[in-house]
Parts: structure tokens; C-alpha cells; sequence
């Protein structure tokens, strides 16, 4: 590779490290007018919970943990605070009833569904005009990028 075409792959990449940068606090402020919106006292980190439970379903707070790439403390502290809030419960897993798995209650499936037909987001807002075939194509460079 000559140095020119490093320098362009260089500039290139740091182009699109600044526009993720400007996409991630898009992010940020939609997670927060989101969480806001469901209860005001509802974390952004703890509506990114919820939204993984109502994907996956009930799950072991060690999984959510994982899937959420924190450690299980942070799981159990605001595994409380939602329970508190009526959004979370957490079920006996039948098939080792010592354990328990993190469920999202009705009230909280409910209130998701209130958020996503808000189209109050940001990035959806801008999305929704784009052709499908553009959206397909970020979704299959967003994955490419999110693949080790």
C-alpha cells in the first residue's frame, strides 16, 4: 500500500469514526427521552435491559450480564431498581429451581410498545425515509463492522 492511499484509508476511517461519534450521542439522547418517557426514574442503562428481555425473553441475569458486557453486580443493582418500578420480575427457572431468571412484566412490554410506535427516536425518525435497500445496506456494513 502506497503511503497516499494509507493516508486516504486513514482520513477515511477517522470520517467515520467522527460520524459513529455523532450517531452514538443520537443514541444516547434517544435512550434517554425513551427511558424518560416509561418512568422518570428509568436509567437509559436499565432500559437497554428491558429492551434485551423483551427481545430474548426470560434470562439468567449472568446472560444479561454478558449480553450487555457489564458485570453481574450491575445486573442485580438494576434488576432492583426495575423491579421496583414494576417493569422487571424475575420467574423460577424450571428446570433448577434454585435459579431465577429476569422477566419483563406486562406493564413494561406495554410501555416498550408505547416507545416504539412514538417514533419519538431520533435515528428512526431519519431512517424511516431512506429506501429499504439503503437500510439493508447499513444493517449489512453495521454487522460486517460489529463481526471480530
Amino acid at each position: 500500500m502506497t503511503q497516499t492511499s494509507q493516508g486516504d484509508t486513514g482520513t477515511a476511517i477517522a470520517e467515520v469514526e467522527e460520524q459513529m461519534s455523532v450517531l452514538a450521542g443520537h443514541i444516547r439522547a434517544s435512550m434517554r427521552d425513551a427511558a424518560l418517557s416509561i418512568d422518570p426514574a428509568l436509567q437509559p442503562f436499565g432500559l437497554k435491559m428491558l429492551r434485551l428481555l423483551a427481545r430474548c425473553g426470560p434470562t439468567h441475569a449472568s446472560a444479561v450480564a454478558a449480553a450487555l458486557y457489564v458485570d453481574k453486580s450491575v445486573i442485580s443493582r438494576q434488576a432492583r431498581l426495575l423491579c421496583d418500578l414494576g417493569l422487571l420480575e424475575t420467574q423460577v427457572d424450571p428446570a433448577d429451581g434454585r435459579a431465577r431468571f429476569l422477566a419483563v412484566t406486562p406493564t413494561a412490554e406495554r410501555k416498550l410498545a408505547e416507545v416504539r410506535a412514538g417514533d419519538t427516536a431520533i435515528v428512526h425518525r431519519r431512517l424511516g425515509s431512506w429506501p429499504a435497500d439503503e437500510l439493508r445496506e447499513l444493517a449489512r456494513l453495521l454487522a460486517k463492522l460489529n463481526t471480530p
